[in-house]
């Protein structure tokens, strides 16, 4: 893997005359996690997806640049909320998708090895309907590693899972994706608190930083200092608009 780029996002969007979002400046740290927090339908998805240069829907007047100069298209792993699976592939099908989509032989040696890392060696020749959620998000977590980016973007990957398998997959995700630039969206103040090395706000009127407590991420839940910063992130989310 080559080495991860920061990343930095200044501008606004609209619907036509319908603002989104107005003008924000989003640092994104090399190597570390940041997180952005916000109500829905406030442009968090907007904004991971004109970093991945998807098709957004929105007019956007403003720059994504990477912090070496490089184009930052083919750099990009992109996991969404639902897993995206294909229901007629194992595990191991589903793990080497992107291979297989761009005409090349997939690499089942270590495909079956991080299978077998992220706890899933016994379930390799599973379909998804044969797994639970859990399970089936870390087969979408290996699929996402597999493309082998510096750059990795999740859209609320956690969201629909129980409170004890998400805290899983958060220490999961946390120990997978070292050393890699990951830019988490999310609702959860305190996922946020947990894995953010730096956390924005993001709202109707714009996005600012909120500072995390010193102690490294992956944070302990029951950390004193990380959930007097849950907290207030949660404060922060009800003030009015």
């Amino acid at each position: 893997m080559t080495p991860a780029p920061g990343i930095t996002l200044v501008g606004g969007a609209s619907f036509g005359a319908a603002p989104l979002f107005p003008p924000v400046h989003l640092e994104i740290d090399a190597g570390s996690w940041s997180c952005l927090l916000g109500p829905s339908g406030c442009g968090k998805t907007t904004i991971l997806r004109l970093i991945a240069g998807l098709e957004t829907g929105v007019d956007f007047d403003g720059q994504v640049r990477a912090s070496d100069g490089r184009p930052i298209a083919g750099r990009v792993a992109y996991m969404a909320q639902t897993d995206l699976l294909l229901p007629w592939l194992d595990v191991l099908g589903n793990v080497t998708l992107g291979a297989r989509l761009r005409g090349q032989v997939p690499e089942t040696e270590a495909a079956t090895e991080l299978v077998a890392r992220l706890g899933l060696a016994a379930h390799a020749h599973k379909r998804p309907g044969q797994l639970s959620g859990g399970q089936r998000q870390r087969v979408a977590l290996a699929r996402t590693l597999m493309e082998d980016r510096p750059i990795v973007l999740l859209d609320e990957p956690f969201s629909a899972l129980d409170a004890r398998t998400r805290a899983e997959m958060q220490d999961l995700a946390a120990e997978t994706l070292e050393g890699r630039t990951v830019l988490l969206v999310t609702h959860d103040p305190g996922e946020a608190a947990r894995l953010g090395d730096r956390v924005f706000l993001m709202g109707a009127k714009g996005m600012v930083e909120a500072v995390p407590p010193a102690l490294p991420a992956i944070r302990p839940a029951a950390d004193p200092e990380t959930l007097a910063f849950q907290g207030r992130l949660l404060a922060a989310l009800r003030e009015p608009a």
